[in-house]
């Protein structure tokens, strides 16, 4: 200032101080410029001219719009809206005297680089207070707004990576928060176990690894928006080179992708370097691609989680973008490491949930049993991702007297623990049935079991095993609820098993069905003449609850009458109510064709249009019945001495079916059943023969004492008829009804 004096001395105050106001306008490095309030140019300084790329006579006396009308200045292909934009926003501050403010990205010329400036509208005033004119100042923010925009793309990638618990989901969120913001082309490459949940080997990936595309995308015009030059992210097959998206591929071990795996560092790389003419030449397919794309700059950024890569992802600049700088491979390293761990949680969900579907299905029946009582098709489907697998199941077992069980369960919850207690539960309902109890009687001990395992679960909390916390005994939380016998610990519930349980037996002699439930959904039944109806069971409390009863109804069901056993998942749906599920299924079943599989494929076609929330198990069963010529019944007469009749007369049919080579084992049985229903048992006393896939004689009575199987002594001469009976016989058994109990013994057919 000292100096500037001494040139100008103040002896004009107003000459001297404009003099020196020119010079300060004119050498200010903060670009200027001073337009009337019409938005005309009145005078503009060296460092606007030079970001202008033009000189003062050029522009004094024109409006921005008019700047773009000269193609070679550098300023003038910023899109032309910004011009229209600084044009209103003088007039308007001309016309109102308040300050404005605009954002804009210009190019300096010489520079591949676009800056950021914010442009200042400020109302210039004269002594009388009025506006004379409007000065326009730039600021270079350009470090500012690269903080901004890297802070904006790690909150959008908070925001919009890790939404799914999914693989490829996830990488596509990564490809979509890149694209066109950061890069212009992003390619997500991932080992080919991580698809499947496998766990990757600790550190980098030396040597040649199999990778899978899981996303890409590559900004483009935008057809509906190509004349405004808008781009969006589009998701183009990736045709050159040998990593497509779906499909299986290698990265030479020299190329930079397989460095960056190999070393578990990133990689910044521009067009023309080395490495990248190497690649190229390497695989001319990707050469040829970057250089129809204009590739300028080229990121690989491994993706490591844990300690664990799991693959790499490549990010390129394409055209007139500017290379990316060491502060944006910093940005893209946080961007994937962030990404990297959502996607190894995507895969650990994989390996959890493949581990419980797996567990699962080797669980459930895996093809129906051979049974002449119905024709049978399942189907089993897994809930959502994000509801996890649940504990439904399925049974068909076949019972004495060529009767079957049909069983339907779903335990509540999902995941392994459900699994497991669905294993449990079909293993006892097996038992269980094998011992021929009533479908009423069954649920009853079904439910004790549940609350044993209820209490035993309660019995033991984290403290005994293995997982910390308080020990029994600790009060429940505030508001908590338990379903059975339970205990608390640090907030978590023990023991709280349920289940619901649809049992049928069905008879295909008599054509009837026996049925219980325990807090399951009704079965659904299509007659022969094509009507279907519900059954009217009564619904008896969830497995679980105890101290209620279960009731068993009997129905009759007419050969080819199509049963459906199914659970809740299957109707229940936040898409629709109750009622209009269940006019569905019964559409579904009424149009139903002779075959199975496509029946089941139509109901759940029908209900499962959206992917169901809870696990889905289909039992469809179409009756059958035994011809009379394959049953033969008589009553006998409760003397000893009607022994030889009963053996004479199934002899006879033996005889009649064309089994002679079973008459001595069936006469021998026959002779010990009847003989030991006469001696121990009550009138009326019936013989049945029934000839299937297998040759069953029964010996009924009404007593319900059952005879047991006992080793005889020497000396004894009773205790040795069973043991005959069980030695001859492929399997024997005795089942309880309301008026008596069945002896009955199984033999094989002859193979020839």
């Amino acid at each position: 200032m000292s100096a500037a004096r001494s040139e100008e001395p103040p002896g004009d105050g107003p000459s001297w101080a404009g003099s020196l106001s020119e010079r300060a306008f004119e050498q200010s490095p903060v670009p200027w410029m001073l337009c009337a309030p019409d938005g005309r140019l009145l005078r503009i300084n060296e460092a606007m001219k030079e970001l202008a790329g033009l000189w003062e006579g050029e522009l004094r006396g024109r409006l921005p719009t008019e700047l773009g009308q000269d193609d070679d200045a550098p300023i003038n292909r910023v899109d032309s809206s910004v011009f229209e934009e600084s044009t209103r926003l003088i007039r308007e501050v001309g016309s109102t005297g308040l300050p404005q403010t605009m954002e804009t990205y210009v190019r300096v010329p010489g520079e591949l680089e676009t800056r950021a400036w914010e442009v200042r509208y400020t109302p210039v005033r004269g002594a009388d207070g009025e506006l004379e004119a409007v000065a326009l100042t730039a600021v270079d923010f350009t470090e500012q707004f690269a903080a901004r925009q890297r802070l904006g793309l790690l909150n959008a990638a908070t925001a919009g990576i890790g939404a799914s618990l999914d693989v490829t989901r996830t990488a596509r969120d990564l490809v979509d928060v890149s694209v066109p913001v950061f890069a212009d082309f992003v390619a997500v490459d991932l080992l080919d176990g991580v698809f499947h949940g496998e766990e990757p080997a600790a550190g980098p990936l030396p040597g040649p690894v199999l990778l899978r595309r899981a996303a890409q995308a590559r900004s483009g015009a935008d057809p509906d928006a190509a004349q405004q030059g808008d781009t969006v992210a589009t998701r183009e097959r990736y045709t050159p080179g040998v990593v497509e998206e779906g499909e299986r591929g290698s990265y030479p071990l020299d190329s930079p992708p397989a460095r960056c795996l190999a070393t578990g560092r990133s990689g910044r790389y521009a067009a023309g370097d080395p490495e990248l003419e190497a690649w190229f030449a390497a695989d001319t397919a990707r050469g040829a691609w970057a250089r129809r794309h204009g590739m300028v700059s080229m990121l690989t950024v491994p993706v490591t989680a844990r300690e664990t890569t799991m693959g790499v992802v490549i990010l390129c600049r394409l055209g007139a973008a500017a290379p990316f700088t060491a502060d944006e491979q910093s940005i893209a390293e946080e961007l994937v490491a962030h990404a990297a761990i959502c996607l190894d949680n995507a895969r650990r969900y994989t390996r959890e949930r493949t581990t419980a579907l797996t567990l699962q299905h080797s669980l459930l029946q895996q093809r129906p049993p051979r049974q002449a009582a119905v024709e049978v098709a399942t189907r089993y489907v897994p809930a959502s991702g994000q509801a996890g697998v649940g504990g439904d199941w399925y049974d068909v077992i076949p019972l004495s007297g060529t009767r079957v069980a049909l069983v339907v369960g779903d335990v509540t919850g999902h995941g392994l623990q459900a699994s497991v207690t669905m294993a449990r539960l079909r293993t006892a309902v097996r038992t269980l049935a094998d011992v021929d109890l009533p479908p009423d009687e069954l649920l009853s001990h079904l439910d004790d079991l549940v609350i044993s395992l209820n209490a035993e679960a309660g019995a033991y909390g984290p403290e005994d095993s293995g997982f910390g916390g308080a020990g029994p005994g600790t009060d429940p939380p505030p508001g908590a609820s338990v379903l059975g016998p339970s205990a608390f610990f640090d907030g978590q519930v023990f023991g709280d098993i349920g289940a619901t349980c649809l049992y049928v037996v069905y008879d295909p002699i008599a054509c009837r069905a026996a049925l219980a439930r325990a807090g399951h959904p009704v079965p659904a039944v299509r007659l022969p003449d094509g009507d279907v109806e519900f059954l009217d069971v009564p619904a008896g409390p969830p497995l679980g609850l105890g101290g209620l009863a279960f009731e068993t109804v009997e129905v009759e069901l007419p050969a080819g009458s199509l049963l459906a056993l199914f659970t809740d998942g299957l109707i229940e749906s936040r898409h629709r109510d109750l009622d209009e599920s269940l006019r569905l299924l019964a559409a579904a079943l009424s149009g139903a064709g002779p075959d199975l599989l496509a029946v089941s494929e139509r109901v759940l076609g029908a209900l499962t249009r959206h992917r169901p929330e809870d696990d889905v198990a289909l039992l469809l069963a179409r009756t059958r019945t035994l011809g009379a010529d394959q049953v033969a019944d008589w009553e006998i007469t409760p003397d000893p001495a009607y022994v030889a009749d009963a053996r004479r007369l199934a002899a006879r049919q033996l005889a009649h079916w064309g089994l002679d080579e079973l008459v001595f084992v069936t006469e021998l049985v026959v002779s010990e059943l009847v003989t030991n229903a006469i001696r121990h048992g009550r009138p009326p006393i019936r013989l049945r023969l029934i000839r299937d896939s297998a040759l069953t004689c029964e010996v009924s009575d009404s007593s319900s004492t059952a005879p047991h199987l006992r080793r005889a002594r020497t000396m004894e001469e009773g205790g040795r008829g069973l043991m005959l009976v069980a030695q001859c016989a492929t399997r024997w058994g005795t089942r309880h009804s309301s008026d008596g109990k069945t002896i009955w013994a199984e033999q094989a057919l002859p193979t020839h």
